[in-house]
């Protein structure tokens, strides 16, 4: 399960169509619909926060608005709360810079045209995300520390 702290309009279309899929999932576990992933570190920053469930709602709006402007059809009326307006979480600036890394060599392996735009992009959060100094996320589980 990957739920990026980037905004979804980095990610290219097979990376916004399993960021939807794997956050309906965490959807499905913060709200206590299902038992599997329960304990997966993606979900602890939405689960540190005062309403879970409108937060991970927040992150699904961005996503589905994200594909509207694509042209895409997601279902937003899977999200639970579509409304919700969390308070921003805080994100580390060198958890984006983990993630920009990790979306660059999964570009680079399944998407050429979507690899050269990331060459000429920056970085930016998520819209439910705030960005402050740090590095990695104590709850990311990088192959090498």
């Amino acid at each position: 399960m990957r739920i990026w702290s980037l905004h979804p309009r980095h990610l290219d279309r097979i990376g916004l169509v399993a960021c939807w899929r794997e956050t309906l999932l965490a959807q499905a576990v913060l709200s206590g619909d299902t038992h599997g992933y329960r304990r997966h570190p993606q979900l602890e920053r939405f689960r540190n926060t005062p309403d879970p469930v409108a937060a991970i709602s927040a992150y699904l709006a961005g996503v589905a608005a994200e594909a509207d402007a694509r042209g895409y059809r997601f279902d937003a009326s899977r999200i639970r709360r579509p409304d919700a307006l969390p308070p921003p979480i805080p994100v580390t600036r060198g958890q984006l810079e983990y993630e920009w890394a990790h979306l660059g060599a999964k570009l680079a392996q399944r998407s050429p045209a979507d690899s050269a735009r990331w060459l000429s992009d920056e970085p930016s959060a998520h819209s439910l995300f705030t960005v402050r100094e740090g590095g990695i996320e104590p709850w990311e589980r990088p192959a090498e520390r």
